[in-house]
């Protein structure tokens, strides 16, 4: 039976006031998911917040409560760690919109039923608004700094503009201010597929025996692509047949590289809600921080006080160097500290994910 995946966090946050959208709209009952590591001292000085990517959520370093899999930062995240849980108190907050234990499509509305597509469009600055909302709750008034890889470092970005006393230090990762017509292509050609699937039913498939399983399988796959680099798929894959020695004249999973993106299709779309890969792909798309900000990007960062850093790898082709360049440009232009490496690294826009040294590096100097 096709059900929400919303499953038990670690720690839950419910706000007592409906959250107040861009779209103008308000948000009822929100609960906000999200797990700490480490101890927040006495002054409350010393918290860090990670903020996840797409289809990433608060299991930072804690098993993945549905695939069994470590935390998708664990390699970064922990006891001495570059982002070091004996000196810091991490935070990591599903976003809402999302299908991991904070409020969105999958979960109840007032009436009791699933949003589904009743569900209030979301933006980056939401989700930062249900940030900021469990810093308050947890009485944090300053983070030390606010790290984030892909979405991730735009929720960053969003923070520091319209939050500016909020961080004292700013890393972005991977990431750009805003989606490119390529990217919103890409992330268009996703929703057709779930939305042309026959089982999603208009987005009212809860409840249901099947859901639009195959759809979001196909939007995986797509995105998952983006995510590589010619590199990185020519080497670990090439031009290698899948288990036979012949190519079979047909349409199975010949190529290797088939066989892996079905995988990757299939296993995602077991842990992930196809509505909120809708909601969570528009909000990437609408995010334009210049466009929240006059027009000019400099202005989203005058009132802010922090120091910026912010990597980029030479193989991302989904948010290139040239994007990172852009922001860099507009701090200078806003008179910011900030600094800027592109890294060499074969695993393109996942290479902030994966096991690249000098990254860890440019995480422990900037963090202190």
């Amino acid at each position: 039976m096709a059900t929400a995946h919303t499953i038990d966090p670690t720690q839950v946050l419910t706000l007592d006031e409906p959250l107040t959208l861009d779209s103008g709209q308000t948000l009822p009952l929100v609960e906000i998911a999200y797990e700490t590591h480490g101890r927040l001292n006495p002054a409350k000085d010393n918290a860090i917040l990670i903020c996840h990517a797409l289809t990433g959520d608060h299991h930072v370093v804690s098993d993945h409560p549905l695939t069994g899999k470590p935390g998708w930062w664990v390699r970064m995240v922990g006891p001495g760690k570059p982002i070091d849980t004996d000196r810091y108190f991490i935070i990591c907050a599903n976003v809402i919109g999302s299908c991991m234990g904070s409020t969105g499509p999958a979960s109840l509305a007032p009436d009791g039923e699933p949003w589904a597509m009743r569900f209030p469009v979301i933006t980056i600055r939401d989700m930062v608004r249900g940030h900021v909302a469990l810093l308050d709750s947890l009485g944090i008034d300053t983070l030390h700094a606010v790290v984030g890889g892909s979405m991730g470092g735009m929720q960053t970005l969003s923070l520091a503009a319209n939050f500016p006393e909020r961080a004292r230090a700013v890393l972005v990762l991977a990431s750009t201010a805003r989606h490119s017509a390529q990217n919103i292509g890409f992330h268009e050609l996703g929703r057709q597929a779930i939305m042309a699937d026959n089982s999603w039913r208009e987005g009212d498939y809860y409840g249901f025996e099947d859901s639009p399983e195959k759809g979001l399988a196909v939007a995986r796959m797509a995105a998952h692509i983006t995510y590589l680099s010619e590199e990185g798929l020519t080497k670990k894959f090439g031009r290698r047949l899948q288990d036979r020695s012949e190519k079979t004249f047909g349409f199975d999973a010949d190529f290797q590289i088939e066989s892996y993106l079905r995988y990757q299709g299939i296993s995602f779309s077991n842990r992930f809600d196809a509505n909120s890969y809708l909601y969570i792909t528009r909000a990437m798309d609408y995010f334009d921080l210049a466009e929240e900000h006059g027009g000019r990007l400099a202005n989203a960062f005058r009132r802010s006080r922090a120091r910026f850093c912010l990597v980029s790898f030479d193989t991302d082709w989904l948010y290139p160097t040239s994007a990172s360049r852009n922001v860099v440009q507009a701090l200078n232009a806003a008179g910011k500290p900030v600094s800027f490496v592109e890294l060499s690294a074969p695993y393109g826009h996942d290479s902030f994910l994966l096991d690249v040294p000098a990254l860890d590096r440019v995480v422990a100097g900037f963090l202190g």
